[in-house]
């Protein structure tokens, strides 16, 4: 099976579960399971190749010039990884039909969990790191969704919120690493990375790129500093809890520091710190577990522990060290899920956690207490069970180790964690299964049905079997680690076996076995002990440290962004004016090229007009409808500049934009004060005068300087002239450059537009429904308004001119590509045609007649947008590039069909749309304060018995 599908199953599969929960919980649950299924089945398909040393590969070029395409990549690494995700994914599925009570939305959760599968299967299989660090932001946020999933627990919100917090953070210092990766190499596809390992460990960015990847790592595989938020995930359901903990999420860092291994590792920074970290978090991990009363938060510790021990052997930077670790992962796996799932089925049963408040479960649940004593020996590392091989190895490595030039040092804290280990394991043992049967549980206890119990005994099996025939994971575990040294070092020769005669790790062990018994004998003191001591609470810190910064960035965001536009702007231009002044002050100025033009008359009395409008604007500025006026002389002599510099496109598009923008602008000054009032004090007034002359002067001389200079380099507009026409079929460049050359931008835009004309209908709704409604309905207008508010001579004059506006629109339109016009212009013009109808009938009657959904028309004008852009990829071609021919239809000549068209037809209703939706919205709020309400054009009401025509054969109302 194709990657691309092994990696999309579970992303298209989470829609299932949704619809399926009406049809029943095992309805619900049974898609999931085939979803995840089908994955790991299309997963196996590629298992020969894998055995055989092949990597499997699958490309789609996405944006290449960025360096971000959709590459995947399945080598030993990959599928390993990928077969515990999707393998013990379904023995959680089906282990969770029969977890989840019947008032848990079952739909949701497997949604959720379809979706952490699919980003975690991502992550494995990306071959391009930026396509990666898409899939582990996934992963953060669809784990805050399984997290939190028991929203009515503060305790699952808090802890969701905690666990997105720290990897997000994580995440963010990630990407920066690894963008200094690709920069390094000149390639953001990791099978090119991983071939460069010379080259990035000698670059002065390899320290600053490893501190920020292995941050990412830390986080999200809760290595300290950062373990504290993976106990606190412990809120959410154990199936969640189980997923996470063995096959994905805090796998999610290990992976990446095993698939990055063959080339950060080696060096003395890449030892130092992922060792000790490694070290620390495993001896940290072990011993706040074996004082923890809730069962699943020992064996959440319990799992910072053994990551930290997975990440001491990466550390390390052996090829034995790796093997190890990789050894250690499969095994972690599988009884840290069976562990999990047992806790779930005594809470589920005994309706308990509490330590405390178990014991004598052996006789009352026989068949849990063989499943969690065999997976509770194999993490204390007993001989005959997986744990005990790994954990051997373990030892192994850390006796050839010299950490901060003291040989005994990492032997002797790997000793004290494993002891540390083992006797958490024993308490969990003795103190929950052992003991006699007490009369106080909550709950009487038993074992469940096979749904619950069936999951975690299949996954005691590769316990046992690897625990005593380790010779059967053997060649897997090595091809695993060969995948993962790459070329940095050769698979150790070592083998798999349960004796190795009496050599230092075995001493080891036993010490640490002896030491978990002789704790579990002592534990009542050294609990006392424990609670007696003080010592940092994680959580604590953690939250003082959040509420220090929320504290201090609020401060900083209400000094900034008090909701005052002339600071904005103020400091917007300072800090413009102020990079500029810098770049001119150390820079270096040529000598002008050109001579200063001759100005005639005509153009210094319209520079006159225009300075005059705009310097009586900022005087008059308190007068909005005066300033409303200025604008707008403004605006035309800018289109009229336009036309002087043989810019018609832009003229044309100027034009038709004041038409509009100033005829709304006046509907809304309807709803406002004739004048501002003055709010700014002197001394601002002063400020704001001073920046905006500064702004001013620069903006003069940056435009003199270039004016007065030939450009260095060849302009981009050498380029779209020459490529206009050959390459998007129209000879009118700025209307090629807006619908192919820039039609991305261009389609960012009209989304803007359509977004911005919802908002102003949202607004409206919210007046009309809100506490202004009161007001626009006892509204007195300020002065009596004239009695022809619809004069006959401009509705005469609208409706006769209307069809012909629509076709000039519709000419305008369709000449765009290759004189000007286009889309934009054109859905102006239109909208021009239709907001003269709104002004010259009354929007009553003109709102009766065009009756059109403007919501609609927006979203039918960007969805022909994007789909026309889409289509280019049927084509192999990137997204939004356009094709044309001609053809030939008898009677007519010869003429154009470009795809252009259609996106300029987007373009047209996005804009039509907008429009009409504004003024929509400003007519329903005009109509409810009694601006017009007259439904009748003209201003004639044909039942008005004045206006009636005298005779015994009038009929009332006939006009």
């Amino acid at each position: 099976m194709s990657l691309f599908f092994i990696v999309a199953l579970p992303f298209f599969g989470a829609l299932l579960p949704g619809l399926m929960n009406a049809a029943g919980r095992a309805a619900c649950a049974g898609v999931t399971f085939i979803v995840s299924l089908s994955a790991f089945l299309g997963l196996l398909t590629n298992l020969p190749a894998v055995l055989a040393g092949e990597v499997v590969l699958a490309r789609v070029d996405w944006m290449p010039t960025l360096g971000l395409n959709f590459t995947l990549m399945l080598d030993g690494l990959g599928f390993f990884f990928a077969l515990l995700i999707l393998g013990i994914g379904l023995l959680i599925i089906a282990y969770a039909r029969h977890y989840l009570s019947r008032d848990d939305n079952m739909g949701e959760f497997f949604t959720y969990l379809l979706l952490f599968q699919g980003a975690m299967v991502g992550i494995v299989l990306s071959d391009n790191i930026l396509l990666l660090l898409i899939f582990w932001e996934l992963t953060s946020l669809s784990s805050f969704l399984l997290i939190g999933y028991w929203k009515h627990l503060p305790a699952g919100r808090q802890g969701a919120r905690m666990a997105l917090a720290v990897t997000g953070m994580g995440g963010l210092a990630m990407i920066g690493g690894m963008l200094i990766l690709g920069q390094i190499v000149g390639s953001y596809d990791l099978s090119v990375i991983l071939q460069n390992r010379e080259l990035i460990q000698a670059d002065p960015l390899y320290l600053p790129a490893l501190l920020l990847i292995l941050l990412g790592c830390f986080t999200k595989s809760a290595q300290f500093p950062f373990h504290f938020w993976l106990p606190h995930a412990m809120a959410a359901p154990t199936p969640v809890s189980a997923y996470l903990h063995s096959a994905t999420m805090v796998k999610a860092g290990i992976f990446l520091m095993a698939r990055l291994w063959p080339i950060l590792s080696g060096t003395p920074e890449w030892f130092a710190i992922v060792t000790t970290a490694g070290l620390v978090t495993m001896v940290l991990g072990a011993v706040v577990a074996l004082f923890k009363h809730d069962l699943k938060a020992l064996l959440a510790f319990s799992t910072v522990s053994h990551l930290g021990l997975i990440t001491m052997l990466l550390g390390t930077g052996t090829a034995f060290g790796a093997m190890a670790a990789v050894f250690h992962i499969l095994n972690h796996a599988t009884f840290k899920a069976a562990l999990f799932m047992s806790a779930g089925i005594i809470d589920h049963e005994a309706h308990t956690r509490d330590i405390r408040r178990l014991g004598g479960l052996r006789k009352l649940m026989p068949v849990t207490f063989v499943i969690a004593t065999l997976a509770a020996l194999s993490m204390a590392g007993i001989p005959l069970l997986n744990g005990f091989l790994s954990k051997e190895m373990m030892l192994e490595e850390a006796t050839h180790t010299a950490l901060f030039g003291v040989n005994w040092l990492l032997p002797v804290m790997a000793t004290l964690g494993s002891l540390f280990s083992a006797a958490y394991c024993f308490r969990l043992i003795g103190h929950v299964f052992l003991g006699p049967v007490r009369d106080d549980y909550p709950a009487k206890p038993h074992d469940p049905g096979a749904g619950m119990w069936l999951p975690p005994g299949l996954l005691i099996v590769p316990v046992i079997v690897i625990g005593i025939a380790p010779f059967v994971a053997e060649p897997f575990v090595k091809m695993v680690t060969a995948s993962l040294l790459g070329d940095a070092a050769e698979v150790p020769k070592a083998h798999f076996k349960i004796w190795h005669g009496f050599v230092p790790p075995l001493y080891m062990s036993m010490i640490a076995t002896a030491g978990g018994l002789i704790l579990l004998a002592v534990f009542t003191p050294m609990l006392r002990f424990w609670e007696n001591t003080p010592r940092p609470e994680a959580k604590v810190i953690f939250e003082a440290i959040v509420e220090a910064a929320a504290t201090l960035a609020q401060k900083i965001v209400l000094t900034l962004h008090n909701g005052a536009f002339t600071r904005y702007v103020a400091i917007a231009s300072v800090a413009m004016i102020a990079a500029g002044f810098h770049a001119w002050s150390t820079g270096t100025t040529s000598l002008p090229t050109r001579s200063v033009q001759a100005a005639n008359p005509v153009l210094i009395a319209g520079w006159a007009m225009l300075v005059a409008a705009t310097c009586g604007l900022v005087l008059m500025h308190r007068n909005r409808f005066l300033s409303l006026i200025l604008i707008g002389i403004v605006g035309l002599m800018v289109s009229i500049g336009f036309v002087f510099f043989s810019a018609p496109d832009l003229a044309m598009t100027q034009f038709t934009v004041e038409v509009v923008t100033i005829i709304l602008l006046l509907l809304a000054l309807n709803f406002l004060p004739n004048h501002t009032p003055v709010e700014s004090t002197v001394l601002r007034r002063v400020r704001d005068t001073g920046v905006a002359i500064a702004g001013g002067l620069a903006t003069f001389a940056l435009a003199y300087h270039y004016l007065l200079r030939d450009a260095v380099s060849t302009p981009i507009s050498e380029f779209h002239l020459a490529n206009s026409y050959k390459g998007g079929g129209g000879t009118n460049v700025v209307n090629v450059i807006l619908v192919d050359f820039r039609g991305f931008d261009t389609y960012g835009e009209i989304i803007v537009l359509g977004i911005a004309a919802l908002l102003i209908y949202a607004l409206t709704e919210t007046l009309l429904d809100g506490p202004v409604r009161a007001r626009l309905l006892n509204r007195k207008p300020d002065q009596p308004r004239a009695g022809d508010m619809h004069p006959m001579m401009m509705v005469v004059l609208t409706r006769v001119i209307m069809p012909v506006v629509l076709m000039v629109g519709f000419y305008i339109f369709l000449r765009g590509h290759n004189d000007p016009g286009g889309g934009f212009i054109a859905g102006l013009v239109v909208s021009i045609a239709v907001v003269m109808q709104y002004m010259a009938s009354g929007f009553a009657w003109t709102s009766a007649r065009l009756k059109y959904p403007y919501h609609g028309v927006i979203g039918a004008g960007v969805l022909i947008a994007g789909l026309t852009g889409i289509g280019s990829w049927f084509v192999g071609k990137p997204f939004l590039t356009s094709d044309f021919t001609y053809v030939r239809i008898p009677p007519f000549e010869k003429f154009e069909l470009a795809t252009a068209a259609l996106f300029d037809l987007g373009v047209f209703l996005a804009v039509v749309g907008a429009v009409m939706l504004s003024l929509e919205s400003f007519s329903r709020l005009a109509r409810r304060a009694h601006v017009v309400d007259s439904e009748h054009p003209m201003d004639i009401d044909p039942s008005r018995d004045d206006l009636a025509p005298e005779g015994p054969d009038t009929v009332k109302g006939d006009v």
